[in-house]
C-alpha cells in the first residue's frame, strides 16, 4: 500500500543523519577501539582496586566472570551462582562490590564518550563519513541537491536562533565531584589515542588515568545532604566555564567557513545563532526551596560568572591590539578615557583600578589599550556591586547598577565599545586582527552579555489563580476560583486595561499566595535581561495565561517576562489551539506580544498520561494545530520542547528530534530543554559541545528550509487510530487496573528513590495523590531501574497488533520508510527493548512482589513479548538491533550487561531488607549472625545517618541500595 509521496521520501529520508552511517571498516575500527579502550580501563580499575581490597578483589572478579556467563547463556543455574556469590557478600563488602561495578559502568561511558568524539573529529577532517549531518553538508545538500538559493540559505542562517534551557529536573544520578574525574579520564584517552605520544608520555599518561581513577573510587559517589536550587544552578554553570563560552566563537568560525564554501559572506555581528536559558532557581513549580530569594541568588550568579568570563576575554585583547593606528573616532575614546582617569585621580575610579590592576597600558598611543583598560575597570566595578547585592539581600539589584556610573547594567555600551575598536581596525586595514580574537569577543559578548543565561520561571497555574483568588475575595468583587472562564477572562481583560491598582497593599496572604505575589514583586527588582520566559505548568486555558501578566503589570515587572503557557497532559494537548485563539482574539493580549508568541509542550506528562505513542502523536498534531492558528493571526510561532533525557520523556538524538517534527512548524527558532544526565552529555566535553551545536543548526535550518512533505491523510488516519488504541491499552492497566499502582511501588525503587539526593525538588508536586501527582521523572526512572521500560512501549502491541491484523503490516511498513516522525519513534522503541531485560524483571517481581500480583506481572511480561514482535514484524528485522547501523549500540550494551546485572541483584537485596524494616521487623532479625564488622568496616558502614544513629547495618544496606540505583541509571545512559 504504497503512498504517491513515497519515492520522493525515501529518497530524502536515505539521506538523513539517523540513516548515515560510517563506513563498514570504520565501524569494524571503533568496535574494536571500544572494545581495548574498555579492558584498559576496567583493568586500571580493578588493578587500583586489588590496591586496596586485595581479598574482595578476588571476588569482584568471580562475580564478573559470572555476570558475562549469563549474560552470554541466559542460564538460570548461571545466574543462581551468581545470585549466591552476592547473597554471601557482607554488608560491608557490598557496599564496596556494588560502587566497583557502578565505577566499572561510568568508566565504560567514558570510553564510549571519547570514541564518539573521535568519530565526530575524524567525520569533520573527513576521514570517515559522518553519522549524523554537519552544517556545512547541510548547505551543500540545501545548495547542490536542492536548488536552495545560497543568499536565501544566508539570510535564514542569520535569523536562526537556537535557545537551549538547562533544567534542574534531577537525572544526573553522579555526584558532580565524580564527573570532573571522568572528565580528566576522557581527556587522557583522549591523548593516548589523538596524540604523537613518546613513551615517556605515553607511560605518564596511564600514570594520570591511574590516578584519576583512584581518586574517584576513593571519593564518596553518594550525596550525603540534598542539593540546594543554589548548587543546581552552580554546576549547572560550570559547563559555561568549561565548553560552551570558549565552544562557541570556535563553532561559530566553522559556520563563516561552511558560508564561504557556498559563496556567502561570514555571519554578521549581530547574527545570534545560539541563545541560553536556565530553569535552576527559577523552577518553583512544586519546588518549595525554590523562593524569592533563591532566584535573586541565581541571578547574580549567573551575573557574575558572566562578568567574570568576559574580563578574562578583555584582558586578553588587552594584550593583543597594541597597535597605535586608530580611527578618529577611537583616538577620542581614547582621549575620553584618559582625561576621565586624570580627573579621578583622587577619586574611586583611579582607587578600584590601583587596588585591582597595574596601569601599564594607560598610554594614548595605544588608544585600543587605553579604551579596553577603562571597559575592564568597568566590569570589574560591576562585580564589585553584584557582590555588595549579594552581601545586602534587601537591595534592588536593577537599582544598584543603575546608581552606580561606572557599573554596567547590561552589555549595550560595552558592545558599542568593542564594535568601535572591531570598526577601527577594519577602517585602517587590519582585517585579521578584528576578524581574529575581537571577533570572538565581540560574539560572546552578544550571546551570553552580563547575564550568561536567562533565567526562565516556571510555576504551576493552579498557584496563580490561588493567588487571583485571595485578591478578589479580599476585595468583596467574588471568588476567581469559582468562576467560569468567561467571567475570569472578563475581569482580567478589564483589569488589563483599566488604570487603577488591583493589588491591595495589606492583601492577608497565606504562605503559598504570599511566594507568588514575593516572586512577581522579586522579578521587578532585578536586571530584565537576565530573566527569559514565565513558564506556566499545566496550563488549561486563556485565563491562565492573562492572569499572570496581570500580576506582572500590578506588581511592576517592566519590562514583562513573556508568558508561556505550557501544555502537559492529552487533555490540555487538544484544547491547546482553543486556548491560544482565544488569546490572539483578544484585541489588548494581541498588541501585547507584538507579533511574537511561545508555547511549551510537555513530553514527559503528557507521556505518563497517555502513554508514550498517543502523546507523541498528540505532541505532533498539537504542533501543527497552534503553527496554524498562530499563520492565521500572523503571529510567528516559538515552540518549546519541554523533552527529557530518556526516550519515556521524550528523549532521543538532538537531530531527529528535531527533523521528526511536523513540516513547517520550525521557522527559524526552536527551543530545547537540556536536562540531567543530558548537559554532561551534550556539553560535559568540548568536542561535544561542538557537535551538539553543529547538530542543532543544521536540523533547524534544514527543518527551516527543506522540511519534509506533509505525510497522507492515510498515514495521519492509520496513526490517530493507532494512538487511540495505544492509550486506552496504557490507561486500562496504569490507571483502571486497581492491581497496578501497588504493583508499581513493589516493583520498583520509586519510593526509595529519594535516598538519592539527586535533586532539589520532591517527586511529587503534592504530597497525597499517587501517579498522578508523582513527577513523570520518578515515574520514568523506576521502571528504568528494573530494566522494564513500561512507560515507553505500554499499548504500543495492541496498536500495532490492531493494525497488523487488519490487514495493514504493508502500509505500517511504508510509513516506517518514508515518515520521519513514525521511523524514529520506532526506532527509539526498538532500542529501549534492547535495554530492557525481562529476566531482570521476573528477578524482581519474585523477590519484592506479593504472590496474588504476580498474575498482573505475567500479564505486562507477555505483552512486552507481543508488543517485541509487532515491532520487528513492521520493521522487517529479524531480531532486536539487527540493521548494521545500530550494530555499534548492540555492542555497547553487551559491554555494559555483565556490570549492571550485579547491581540489579544487589538493589533487590537491599529492597527486601529496607522494606521488612518499614514493615516493622526488628533489625536484629535481619543482621547476619556473623555480622562482626570491623574498625575499618564500621568506618564505611557508618557513612550515613542510618550508620551513624541506627546501626552501622541499616547504614550499610541504605549506602548499596542508593550506588546500585546511581550505577543502573549510568548503565542506561549514552546508549539512545
Amino acid at each position: 500500500m504504497a503512498s504517491p509521496l513515497a519515492p520522493s521520501m525515501s529518497s530524502a529520508l536515505s539521506a538523513l543523519p539517523g540513516n548515515l552511517g560510517i563506513s563498514s571498516y570504520a565501524l569494524e575500527v571503533n568496535q574494536a577501539l571500544l572494545k581495548e579502550d574498555d579492558d584498559l580501563l576496567r583493568q586500571t580499575f580493578l588493578s587500583v582496586f586489588r590496591e586496596h581490597h586485595p581479598q574482595l578483589a578476588n571476588k569482584v572478579d568471580v562475580i564478573f566472570a559470572l555476570a558475562q556467563a549469563w549474560c552470554l547463556s541466559e542460564s538460570d543455574s548461571d545466574f543462581e551462582m551468581l545470585e549466591k556469590r552476592l547473597e554471601a557478600l557482607t554488608p560491608d563488602e557490598s557496599i564496596l562490590v556494588s560502587s566497583a561495578f557502578s565505577q566499572l559502568l561510568n568508566l565504560h561511558n567514558v570510553t564510549e564518550e571519547s570514541i564518539t568524539a573521535r568519530v565526530e573529529k575524524a567525520a569533520r577532517l573527513g576521514e570517515v563519513e559522518a553519522a549524523t549531518r554537519s552544517t556545512n553538508k547541510s548547505l551543500q545538500r540545501l545548495v547542490n541537491k536542492l536548488g536552495s538559493k545560497p543568499e536565501d540559505i544566508y539570510a535564514a542562517l542569520c535569523s536562526q536562533t537556537v535557545d537551549l534551557v538547562f533544567t534542574a529536573h534531577p537525572t544526573q544520578a553522579t555526584r558532580q565531584s565524580m564527573l570532573k574525574k571522568y572528565g580528566e579520564i576522557r581527556h587522557a584517552m583522549d591523548r593516548l589515542h589523538n596524540t604523537r605520544l613518546s613513551n615517556y608520555e605515553r607511560l605518564e599518561t596511564l600514570d594520570e588515568i591511574r590516578s584519576q581513577i583512584q581518586g574517584a573510587w576513593r571519593t564518596d559517589e553518594i550525596r550525603r545532604r540534598k542539593p540546594t536550587p543554589q548548587d543546581e544552578s552552580r554546576e549547572g554553570l560550570t559547563y559555561f566555564h568549561e565548553t560552551i563560552y570558549s565552544g562557541l566563537p570556535v563553532f561559530l568560525r566553522r559556520i563563516d567557513t561552511a558560508l564561504k564554501n557556498i559563496g556567502q559572506p561570514p555571519l554578521p555581528l549581530d547574527a545570534k545563532l545560539f541563545s541560553f536559558g536556565a530553569w535552576m532557581g527559577g523552577d518553583r513549580d512544586g519546588n518549595p526551596f525554590v523562593t524569592p530569594e533563591t532566584t535573586r541568588d541565581v541571578v547574580i550568579g549567573a551575573r557574575l560568572s558572566a562578568t567574570s568570563l568576559l574580563t578574562d576575554q578583555v584582558e586578553k585583547l588587552m594584550y593583543e591590539l597594541s597597535m597605535w593606528r586608530a580611527t578618529p573616532e577611537l583616538k577620542e575614546a581614547a582621549r575620553l578615557v584618559q582625561a576621565k582617569y586624570s580627573a579621578g585621580a583622587e577619586g574611586s575610579f583611579l582607587e578600584t583600578k590601583k587596588n585591582t590592576y597595574d596601569v601599564v597600558f594607560m598610554s594614548i598611543n595605544e588608544p585600543f589599550r587605553l579604551v579596553l583598560s577603562d571597559v575592564r575597570a568597568r566590569l570589574q566595578r560591576t562585580k564589585d556591586v553584584l557582590h555588595h547585592c549579594l552581601e545586602h539581600s534587601s537591595m534592588n539589584v536593577t537599582e544598584a547598577l543603575e546608581a552606580d556610573p561606572e557599573a554596567y547594567r547590561d552589555e549595550t555600551e560595552l558592545l558599542a565599545t568593542l564594535r568601535l575598536c572591531y570598526d577601527s581596525l577594519m577602517a585602517t586595514g587590519d582585517v585579521h586582527i578584528a576578524n581574529s580574537q575581537l571577533l570572538d569577543v565581540l560574539r560572546q559578548a552578544r550571546t551570553f552579555g552580563l547575564f550568561l543565561c536567562r533565567l526562565d520561571i516556571r510555576q504551576e497555574s493552579v498557584k496563580h489563580t490561588e493567588a487571583m483568588d485571595a485578591i478578589t475575595s479580599y476585595l468583596g468583587l467574588g471568588s476567581y476560583k469559582e468562576w467560569d472562564e468567561d467571567k475570569r477572562m472578563e475581569f482580567l481583560i478589564n483589569e488589563l486595561n483599566g488604570k487603577r491598582p488591583l493589588l491591595p497593599p495589606d492583601l492577608p496572604m497565606t504562605p503559598e499566595v504570599a511566594d507568588v505575589i514575593g516572586t512577581f514583586r522579586m522579578l521587578s527588582q532585578l536586571p530584565s535581561d537576565s530573566l527569559g520566559a514565565y513558564i506556566i505548568s499545566m496550563s488549561h486555558t486563556a485565563s491562565d495565561v492573562l492572569a499572570v501578566v496581570l500580576l506582572q503589570k500590578e506588581c511592576g515587572v517592566d519590562p514583562m517576562l513573556r508568558v508561556v503557557p505550557l501544555f502537559e497532559t492529552l487533555d490540555d494537548l487538544e484544547y491547546a489551539e482553543t486556548a491560544m485563539r482565544q488569546l490572539f482574539s483578544t484585541p489588548w493580549y494581541f498588541e501585547h506580544i507584538k507579533g511574537k508568541q511561545e508555547c511549551m509542550i510537555g513530553y514527559s506528562d503528557s507521556g505518563k498520561d497517555a502513554g508514550r505513542l498517543a502523546a507523541a502523536w498528540g505532541l505532533y498534531e498539537v504542533q501543527e494545530k497552534l503553527t496554524k492558528v498562530a499563520d492565521e493571526y500572523s503571529v510567528h510561532l516559538t515552540l518549546f520542547h519541554g523533552r527529557g533525557g530518556t526516550v519515556g520523556r521524550g528523549g532521543g538524538p538532538a537531530h531527529l528530534a528535531v527533523l521528526s517534527q511536523p513540516p513547517g512548524t520550525i521557522r527559524g527558532t526552536i527551543r530545547v530543554t537540556v536536562q540531567g544526565e543530558v548537559m554532561e552529555q551534550q556539553f560535559g566535553e568540548k568536542e561535544s559541545a561542538f557537535h551538539t551545536m553543529d547538530l542543532y543548526t543544521s536540523a533547524v535550518l534544514e527543518a527551516t528550509l527543506a522540511p519534509f512533505k506533509e505525510p497522507p491523510q492515510l498515514w495521519r488516519e492509520t496513526m490517530a487510530e493507532m494512538a487511540r488504541i495505544s492509550c486506552a491499552g496504557y490507561r486500562a492497566v496504569v490507571r483502571e487496573d486497581p492491581r497496578f499502582v501497588t504493583f508499581f511501588q513493589s516493583i520498583t525503587p520509586v519510593n526509595e528513590l529519594g535516598r538519592m539526593n539527586i535533586g532539589s525538588r520532591p517527586a511529587k508536586r503534592r504530597s497525597h495523590g499517587s501517579i498522578d501527582t508523582l513527577r513523570a521523572i520518578p515515574w520514568i526512572f523506576a521502571w528504568t531501574q528494573v530494566r522494564f521500560h513500561l512507560p515507553v512501549w505500554l499499548g504500543v502491541g495492541e496498536a500495532l497488533a490492531k493494525m497488523i491484523e487488519a490487514g495493514k503490516l504493508e502500509l505500517l511498513q511504508d510509513m516506517y520508510t518514508n515518515w520521519m516522525f513514525f521511523r524514529v519513534t520506532l526506532d527509539m522503541l526498538e532500542m529501549v527493548f534492547a535495554k530492557a531485560d525481562p529476566r531482570v524483571v521476573k528477578m524482581y517481581e519474585r523477590a519484592l512482589v506479593d504472590a496474588e500480583l504476580h498474575g498482573l506481572g505475567d500479564q505486562l511480561l507477555k505483552k512486552f513479548d507481543e508488543t517485541e514482535r509487532a515491532l520487528l514484524t513492521v520493521m522487517k528485522h529479524s531480531r532486536l538491533l539487527s540493521s548494521t547501523s545500530t550494530a555499534f549500540l548492540q555492542q555497547k550494551l553487551q559491554l555494559r550487561a555483565p556490570y549492571v546485572a550485579p547491581l540489579n541483584i544487589l538493589q533487590v537485596r537491599c529492597l527486601k531488607v529496607l522494606r521488612a524494616i518499614e514493615a516493622g521487623t526488628p533489625v536484629e532479625e535481619l543482621v547476619p549472625a556473623d555480622f562482626k564488622p570491623s574498625e575499618k568496616a564500621l568506618a564505611l558502614l557508618s557513612r550515613g545517618p542510618s550508620g551513624a544513629v541506627q546501626q552501622p547495618f541499616v547504614g550499610g544496606v541504605e549506602d548499596t541500595l542508593i550506588i546500585s540505583i546511581k550505577g543502573i541509571s549510568a548503565a542506561m545512559q549514552n546508549t539512545g
